[in-house]
């Protein structure tokens, strides 16, 4: 496989970010470890994962083995992990932080995201519920949540800090009271639900945009997503988009985000698409072609996260 080296984009405190990484959720721990080698082979060098993916290990591991072996430098990857909802509370926020930390054989990460914007029952149980089925949640506010973040930074934890699956009203509160400002609101963001206004929000707030299932997750069976969305694999406009310029419909989608100025972290186990997903700095779009593509806008969310149907911030959740 041949090498590639992906562009990067700057972030508001000044730091550089791939504008293209690889999604780890829903992977097989025995498979993350070979991917993930894999991928640095052919030049990814940023991962993003979360502790609620339960491969935090393999990840590092991969990381750690490659480093070793001289084929990259820790400053050369950009490692993404996220604060799980359990852990909202001020006094579990760095203690968690530090667990991710030391899963993963890692000194530090260069970003760290609050993973959803709603707290949940506190305790190493990630999704807590009752007797009845129904999701336990904590009173804990976002905001008093991010100022334990900040300490992350502060004690030399983590470069950066950031947000992810927050709308505008959630993002406005966060900024009212920080001191250290989020880097980065990572969202779901394909054709299918372009994020066209949260985009242009955060990009007047100077807020990178990182952007999860961007094929609109194909295949899964996950409860929290919608198994009666169109495929964008599918769709006649991509797929004629794609053949004008020898490319398949992925790396359309990819080369649409990366154009708009989002970093798209698709996810894959597969060998071949690793190595095409990572073969869209080749080819550009035209204004006309991103046009077209824009007008496939549906608003179609596929995550729809029943995690958050209880809380008092669910409502938030479904606005821009």
């Amino acid at each position: 496989m041949s090498k590639t080296v992906v562009p990067t984009i700057r972030l508001n405190n000044n730091t550089l970010m791939p504008v293209l990484g690889l999604g780890t959720s829903q992977a097989k721990p025995d498979e993350m470890l070979k991917i993930v080698k894999d991928a640095i082979d052919v030049g990814y060098r940023s991962f993003d994962t979360s502790v609620v993916y339960g491969n935090d290990h393999e990840v590092g591991q991969a990381i750690k083995e490659k480093i070793a072996e001289g084929v990259v430098k820790r400053e050369e990857l950009f490692i993404t992990n996220k604060l799980w909802g359990t852990y909202h509370r001020e006094d579990l926020v760095v203690p968690a932080c530090k667990k991710t930390l030391q899963a993963m054989s890692l000194d530090y990460l260069d970003l760290y995201l609050i993973h959803l914007p709603v707290a949940l029952k506190e305790g190493d149980v990630f999704s807590p519920k009752d007797e009845n089925g129904k999701f336990i949640y904590s009173d804990v506010d976002y905001v008093d949540t991010w100022r334990e973040m900040e300490k992350c930074v502060e004690l030399g934890l983590v470069k950066s800090i950031g947000l992810s699956n927050f709308n505008s009203q959630q993002i406005d509160r966060v900024l009212e009271i920080a001191t250290i400002k989020p880097v980065v609101n990572q969202v779901e963001c394909h054709p299918y639900f372009n994020q066209s206004k949260l985009i242009n929000f955060c990009k007047e707030r100077e807020i990178a945009i990182t952007a999860y299932a961007p094929f609109g997750r194909p295949g899964s069976k996950l409860f929290y997503i919608r198994q009666d969305a169109p495929l964008l694999f599918e769709d006649p406009k991509l797929q004629e988009v794609a053949s004008k310029h020898g490319k398949t419909v992925p790396q359309v989608i990819l080369r649409y985000l990366i154009q708009r100025g989002v970093a798209p972290i698709p996810k894959t186990s597969n060998k071949d698409r690793l190595q095409q997903n990572i073969d869209v700095f080749d080819f550009e779009l035209s204004s006309d072609e991103v046009t077209s593509i824009d007008a496939l806008d549906t608003n179609t969310r596929i995550f729809i996260y029943p995690h958050l149907m209880g809380s008092k911030h669910y409502p938030f959740y479904l606005e821009f």
